[in-house]
């Protein structure tokens, strides 16, 4: 079990961090007062964050599950979050104990926090990166040291894609870089929140988050096909996030009203 860059990072408490925003939706104490704020005056304007969070984290579950239960045995996540029991760690190696985990996040209070992503089950192994997503290098070169990506990898990019833009981050081809760099075999998981299914009130989310300084960019369903170009998707393909491969929970989840966050997970050949 190891950390990287373990190094105190200081914690920036004058401007919210979406981690930090989603730990208070889901009912986490990680958080700050200008994270609450951001967070109450969202769930104002938009009823479906909450839910959605927690659709979220339902559908990393099944994803994970699913991807542990065809055989992988590595998994890269990045965009972490503060952790939430089961971390997908836990959930990947109650498939397959041997699991191996890497969690990569750039909040510094996700980092004093890495204790909890690297009890790992003694036949498997985790770590965590200290970097951001938009500098590969970053993650691609330590997580290569602990996961071997001439095989099989699960890269779960959950509710991250809609913090990152077209052209000051190139998504779509930062998205490309992290699966380039992966094996046949290997899955991608991804959610994204949409205007698609709730237009006013991600329309007014979207613009509380810029007006905070943390970009934020819903995208139609032909925009997050595109992460998918090249790749398989596997049964029921993409669909909203309640919709993919539903248990009990989701279900009844459903009469509470959309969640508007597309989710799909595909598979490179």
């Amino acid at each position: 079990m190891t950390a990287r860059d373990a190094t105190p990072t200081p914690i920036d408490t004058s401007r919210p961090h979406p981690a930090r925003v989603y730990d208070w939706w889901l009912g986490g104490k990680d958080n700050y007062p200008v994270d609450e704020e951001l967070a109450r005056r969202i769930l104002a304007v938009d009823g479906t964050v909450v839910r959605g969070a927690r659709a979220n984290r339902r559908f990393m579950h099944r994803a994970v599950r699913a991807a542990a239960e065809a055989g992988v045995r590595q998994f890269l996540d990045i965009g972490t979050g503060i952790p939430t029991e089961p971390n997908l760690h836990q959930v990947a190696q109650g498939v397959a104990p041997e699991s191996r985990v890497v969690y990569a996040d750039n909040d510094p209070i996700v980092l004093r926090h890495a204790e909890a992503l690297l009890r790992s089950a003694a036949e498997g192994s985790t770590d965590y990166i200290h970097a951001d997503v938009r500098d590969p290098d970053t993650i691609l070169g330590p997580a290569g040291e602990f996961l071997d990506f001439g095989r099989p990898v699960a890269l779960s990019l959950i509710a991250l894609t809609h913090y990152l833009g077209e052209r000051e981050d190139d998504v779509f081809g930062l998205v490309k870089r992290y699966v380039d760099e992966l094996a046949p075999g290997s899955f991608l998981i991804l959610s994204q929140v949409t205007q698609d299914l709730s237009p006013e009130g991600v329309a007014r989310a979207a613009e509380l988050f810029r007006r905070s300084g943390t970009p934020f960019h819903p995208r139609t369903l032909p925009e997050f096909y595109r992460f998918f170009d090249g790749l398989e998707l596997l049964g029921p393909g993409v669909i909203p996030v309640y919709g993919w491969r539903p248990e009990p929970v989701d279900v009844a989840a459903q009469a509470e009203g959309v969640v508007p966050v597309y989710a799909g997970v595909a598979v490179k050949r």
